[in-house]
């Protein structure tokens, strides 16, 4: 049976969705499922991370039920995200730490506005090209870490804890926890991503007090991440990325990938 089918896996703010596309790049079918959205003071946003989970995988195998196709007709799986939204996890259980915090949560103006008024703005926009604000990860991985070591008991242990956005927590656990990475297009977005080496620049990661060791291998955006760890289906997936929200476009990205 040839593997004539290309999954692409949505992971939206306000939902979760798989679509399934033939070779001619039209849409076969779709599950999408609704994601909670938690409130728990006026200006913040979270997500939980198991929920995301749970649904991306019920969405992923709905699709196939709904085509009646199986898994081995699939020949790859790409991913497209929200991106900002960050969460930490600890490596070994899997367990999140806390909520994922969203992109829109505004939770972290205030250390926007501390770092502002230490001139710190102007530095993080040569490193980064991005202005300072709340909108992007590195406040709010910040904020995570201050709050857990905080308030967990027992205490967090850093080297057994992992951060990420939501592309690295859902790649983590597909691939069974053996693949820690995101892509350059979602890195840019963490204000955290030097433009000059691509990679983490280990003076912002200094000044938002994020240990390195915690970031993802941060891996170009066309391109093979690993694959699905068997618990997943069963069979061994290819799982590509896509810079683009646009689900066509990650057929595309998945496609020259493949080198279909």
């Amino acid at each position: 049976m040839s593997a004539s089918y290309i999954m692409a896996l949505d992971l939206g703010t306000t939902g979760n969705r798989a679509i399934l596309f033939d070779q001619a790049g039209q849409i076969v079918a779709q599950s999408c499922k609704e994601l909670t959205q938690y409130y728990p003071e006026p200006g913040w946003l979270e997500h939980d991370p198991r929920e995301i989970w749970d649904d991306i995988r019920g969405a992923a195998r709905g699709v196939l039920d709904k085509a009646k196709v199986t898994a081995k007709e699939v020949a790859a799986i790409g991913l497209t995200v929200q991106r900002e939204t960050c969460l930490l996890w600890d490596k070994e259980t899997g367990r999140p730490h806390h909520n994922a915090i969203v992109w829109q949560d505004r939770r972290t103006a205030a250390l926007c506005n501390e770092l502002r008024a230490a001139g710190k703005a102007d530095e993080i926009y040569d490193r980064t090209g991005l202005v300072l604000d709340a909108y992007f990860s590195a406040t709010k991985l910040a904020w995570l870490l201050d709050h857990i070591k905080r308030y967990t008991d027992p205490p967090l242990y850093l080297e057994k804890t992992l951060a990420g956005t939501v592309d690295s927590w859902v790649l983590w656990n597909m691939t069974g926890g053996k693949v820690h990475a995101t892509d350059h297009s979602n890195a840019s977005r963490t204000m955290l991503l030097n433009l000059q080496n691509h990679d983490w620049d280990p003076h912002l990661l200094e000044l938002f007090n994020i240990p390195p060791h915690l970031m993802p291998e941060v891996k170009p955006s066309l391109g093979l991440f690993g694959y699905t760890d068997p618990s997943f289906w069963g069979p061994r997936f290819p799982l590509c990325r896509c810079w683009a929200t646009s689900k066509r476009h990650c057929l595309v990205t998945v496609a020259t990938v493949l080198g279909h």
